[in-house]
């Protein structure tokens, strides 16, 4: 179970940019609008982002409480 994730590289593939940086960024505090200022990402597609990666973690969370 711990080893679960969600697919980085296919996020990356998608949005063809490197998500785990981004993942990163938002880790270390920084804001979605100095994200976008950094790597020239719109700030729509950093939402977009943002919830696919909130909708894979949840997921995971319920695919775990449905194993259990």
């Amino acid at each position: 179970m711990r080893g679960d994730k969600i697919d980085e590289k296919s996020l990356s593939r998608k949005y063809k940019t490197n998500v785990s940086r981004l993942i990163r960024a938002w880790k270390k505090g920084l804001s979605d609008m100095e994200i976008a200022a950094s790597t020239g990402i719109d700030p729509a597609t950093l939402n977009r982002i943002r919830g696919d990666i909130e909708m894979a973690h949840r997921r995971l969370r319920l695919a775990r409480v449905n194993i259990q």
